[in-house]
């Protein structure tokens, strides 16, 4: 597991929260050091000024020992107030903060060891303990700060942080959006459908990119045609000549009856073949995709299978939610499984079904008590003209399980095959509950 995105959109939306959060720091730390930190120390230099000043005052006035007048109207023009330790803790020094950067500064001031202390609340105050009265506190009041409020600092961070994570996030969508369309097309070409040609809009990579991905749809679509147009002119082509070769077998003289019946039974062979072909290609490309239960399928594939089969046909059925399928090209497949298990099973055949909440996904298996398929030849059997000789004396022309694989492909499904423990062999078709 790695904690590194995949997907376009989200290292583009990753990048741009990174450098986001780079310009972040570095203003914080702009702003902190060029314009707060130096408000600050104006601020601690402006208030221990007052208190030289107040210092110098009270020395000239015991000096002197004039009327106490002018003391107390620079206490009221300044709001400062001085109280000893204990008249201090009763004004709230208790709930004051300590700061040790603005203590260090106004000891450098005041030359001598100062404490800072910093008490918010409905008031703004500064307390001091100079080195000149270390028995005293110096409140000073700073209406003009307000503690119920955001540091202008924080705030300002703040907004430009979700402004611009809100307007990374629109331009990587916009960026990424063609490229999910390119990704839904593509998936569908993949399938053997041909979705219209995609606009060509957006970055210039992703409009060359899109433009190649239409002359390749196109392209691949004109192939398909040119091989439908080929190969309904070989099957037209043929069947002629097969037509005649079966009108001269029947006008043979009795004498030559098993040699008619052995041509007759050759030309239904081609003919079987001809059909596989053109099944192959088309694979039921108008059919359109509508919901179905896979249940009543399966129920009505076993009830139509012909008279003459043999085997003994066994349903399990679960509960399954309808899907989204091609109930003809479905109903093939099952026709097929089925067919191979009449073919090469003994007896009985098992038609089960289910439903997989976890992924999603609806199921059903064709189980036959035959003599099964060896692992190494299983996947191979899904190739076309591939026939499984050496397991179950396969005969035909090879198209049948090609013919499925397609169909479960167009179907975003998947299949498999198991061999059964006793003897048998179970093929599982999985088709996504979209």
């Amino acid at each position: 597991m790695t904690l590194f995105p995949k997907s376009a959109f989200a290292r583009t939306v990753g990048l741009l929260a990174l450098v986001l959060l780079l310009n972040q720091v570095v203003s914080y730390l702009m702003v902190s050091n060029y314009v707060v930190k130096p408000s600050v120390e104006q601020i601690t230099q402006l208030v221990a000024k007052q208190i030289k000043t107040m210092f110098i005052r009270e020395s000239s006035l015991a000096e002197r020992q004039n009327d106490q007048s002018l003391a107390i109207a620079f206490y009221d023009a300044t709001g400062i107030r001085v109280f000893d330790n204990e008249k201090a803790l009763e004004e709230g020094l208790q709930l004051t903060t300590y700061y040790g950067y603005l203590s260090e500064i106004m000891s450098q001031e005041l030359d001598g060891e100062a404490q800072v202390r910093i008490a918010q609340g409905e008031q703004f105050f500064v307390w001091v303990k100079p080195p000149q009265a270390p028995d005293y506190w110096i409140r000073v009041p700073l209406n003009s700060l307000s503690s119920g409020q955001f540091s202008p600092l924080v705030v300002y961070l703040l907004v430009i942080g979700l402004l611009s994570v809100f307007g990374g996030i629109l331009f990587a969508n916009w960026l990424n959006r063609p490229l999910k369309a390119l990704e839904e097309s593509a998936r569908l070409v993949g399938r053997g459908e041909f979705p219209p040609q995609l606009p060509e809009k957006g970055a210039s990579e992703i409009v060359a990119v899109t433009r190649a991905f239409n002359q390749m749809s196109r392209g691949i679509h004109e192939l398909e045609n040119d091989r439908n147009l080929l190969m309904a002119g070989v099957s037209h082509d043929l069947r002629t000549p097969l037509t005649r070769i079966r009108l001269a077998a029947e006008m043979m003289p009795e004498s030559e009856d098993y040699l008619a019946q052995g041509i007759a039974e050759d030309i239904d062979d081609m003919n079987d073949i001809i059909d596989q072909f053109i099944d192959y290609v088309r694979l039921d490309q108008q059919e359109n995709a509508s919901k179905e239960s896979l249940n009543e399928l399966l129920e009505q594939t076993v009830a139509n299978v012909p008279d003459s089969w043999q085997k003994k046909f066994h349903l399990a059925l679960g509960d399954c939610p309808r899907l989204s399928l091609r109930p003809l090209s479905i109903k093939r497949v099952l026709i097929n499984l089925l067919e191979n298990a009449e073919r090469y099973g003994k007896q009985n055949v098992w038609l089960a079904s289910g439903y997989n909440k976890k992924q999603r996904r609806v199921w059903f298996s064709v189980t036959d008590d035959g003599p099964g398929i060896p692992e190494e030849q299983q996947q191979q059997l899904f190739q076309p003209f591939t026939q499984g000789d050496k397991a179950r004396g396969g005969v035909g022309s090879g198209l049948g399980l090609a013919i499925i694989k397609r169909i479960v492909d167009r179907h975003d499904g998947r299949i498999n095959m198991q061999n059964m423990a006793n003897a048998g062999l179970r093929v599982t078709v999985e088709l996504p509950l979209r």
